[in-house]
């Protein structure tokens, strides 16, 4: 049951306590993006710093992304099942601790293993967060308003780990690790008073353990191996093996998962058309926008010479633009729905990719690159949060933990999926020889973008066939998921 001091006024107003729980959420939301961002401007002194080689240093980033997109299926549901208020702050306080350990270490095995520690934990506070909104703000633009400044502090957190990446690392990179930890500390310290308890689930059916264990080692092997495929070929027998293998389990798992009387995801919500225009949303979007940063923070060091501060202030106008949105999107997702939002937001995106086309050696940043920058951060503050009202709006209070797990994961492996396939063109096609010309490795990096805007352009035409059927929109199905069927109704019924 919803606290009254933890509810929205009768008038719809937020009391100071409400204020207080996003913005715990919100610190916690904004620590994942930023680390994500911050920790790619470092590598290079890290790895001058601690004699690491360029794959020890690609596990740096790697062993987060395994840690984060593994074990989000199991967050998502384990936030369900034991409480969202405890697993949000237990996974906390571990990243916090996480972060600490990797600014003190010497050891690259040992920052690595604290990456996926942060990872790990991250898997946990994310879909519990998620759920924690979307369960204590009732649907529709109350709801929408949280989601909206929700997501938007995230994508600002990417945005603004660049630029502190760039000024931390110019004194020691290891202030780029701390600094997240005196901030989870803060989020911890003010959650413990302010965030809302919740009961735990008492589902007649129990835990689903084999489907846990399945859809973990599932995500884990399929993140693996798109990790490490560029590196080890795409055709080599141990990824053909490793992508083998992970289709095994993931039958495996849809196979427990239809039998199971407490299903570590439902898949009857994959019925719904809005909720699988959600997660491939997720998937593509993501997938687009981290592929083309990673080329662009390529072209601007390695080509252009800049600075990683120059190139962090280079994205900036795109991080601003959706910083400044984040009050203003809830509202303009009332007025036009997440269809439209999400179609204009792709379109826009994909306008901006096509336009980075025109790079040369030589740019002009104000006639070439801000004009991307200015649509891909317009694109971006209207798609991500339209994602996620439309993937949460209509879905039982008892699995909003999981629907946040699955949207978490589709944009984790939409991201290292697209990266992966993304670096191994550029690979396909570099210049060979030991002194490459700057035009040629350019030309290698142009099938790359070309990936990017594909990619975006497959999200644009998924979500252009939520705007179809006009009778099922004037009723709002877009933002509605498919409901249990009479069987798992039963079992919700006799739960409650």
């Amino acid at each position: 049951m919803t606290s009254p001091l933890i509810s929205p006024t009768s008038e719809g107003r937020w009391t100071p306590r409400l204020w207080g729980t996003l913005l715990v959420l919100c610190a916690a939301m904004f620590l994942d993006a930023l680390d994500v961002s911050m920790v790619g401007v470092a590598l290079p002194s890290i790895g001058a710093d601690l004699g690491l080689s360029t794959s020890a240093l690609q596990w740096i980033v790697s062993g987060y992304i395994l840690g984060y997109g593994g074990l989000l299926l199991l967050g998502g549901r384990a936030a369900d099942l034991l409480g969202r208020r405890q697993v949000f702050l237990v996974a906390l306080g571990v990243f916090a601790l996480a972060s600490l350990l990797g600014g003190l270490v010497d050891s690259g095995p040992l920052l690595i293993a604290s990456r996926f520690i942060k990872g790990l934990s991250a898997a946990f506070t994310a879909p519990a967060g998620l759920s924690i909104i979307t369960t204590k703000f009732p649907e529709g633009p109350l709801r929408n308003r949280a989601l909206a400044i929700y997501t938007t502090c995230g994508a600002t957190g990417y945005s603004m780990g660049l630029v502190f990446s760039g000024l931390l690392t110019e004194a020691s990179w290891r202030l780029t690790m701390l600094l997240p930890a005196p901030i989870a500390l803060i989020a911890l310290l003010v959650g413990l008073k302010l965030l809302p308890r919740t009961e735990r689930e008492r589902g007649r059916g129990g835990y689903d353990v084999p489907g846990a264990i399945l859809g973990t080692a599932s995500m884990l092997l399929l993140v693996f191996t798109v990790v490490e495929a560029p590196e080890a070929g795409w055709g080599a027998a141990r990824t053909i093996l490793s992508f083998a293998a992970a289709a095994v389990l993931l039958v495996a798992f849809v196979a427990v998962e239809r039998r199971s009387p407490s299903p570590l995801i439902r898949l009857g919500v994959l019925r719904s058309g809005p909720q699988v225009r959600a997660q491939l949303g997720a998937l593509t979007f993501v997938g687009s926008y981290i592929g083309f940063q990673f080329l662009v923070t390529l072209y601007m060091q390695q080509l252009l010479g800049w600075s990683a501060l120059h190139t962090a202030l280079a994205f900036l106008p795109a991080g601003a633009l959706v910083a400044l949105s984040a009050t203003k999107v809830g509202a303009v997702i009332d007025r036009f729905g997440t269809a439209r939002l999400m179609v204009l937001g792709f379109a826009l995106m994909v306008t901006g990719y096509v336009l980075f086309l025109r790079i040369d050696l030589d740019p002009v940043y104000a006639a070439v690159i801000l004009p991307t920058m200015l649509l891909v951060g317009s694109g971006f503050a209207l798609t991500f949060p339209s994602l996620n009202v439309q993937a949460t709006n209509g879905v039982d209070e008892h699995e909003q933990g999981m629907v946040s797990g699955l949207l978490n994961t589709s944009v984790q492996v939409g991201g290292a999926i697209f990266l992966a396939v993304v670096t191994a063109v550029v690979t396909a096609n570099s210049p060979e020889g030991p002194n490459p010309s700057p035009q040629a490795v350019l030309d290698s990096y142009r099938p790359g973008l070309v990936v990017v805007t594909l990619v975006a352009f497959v999200g644009l035409l998924i979500t252009l066939t939520g705007l179809r059927p006009r009778r099922e929109r004037r009723s709002g199905p877009s933002v509605v998921v498919a409901k249990s069927t009479p069987k798992e109704a039963e079992r919700v019924a006799v739960r409650d």
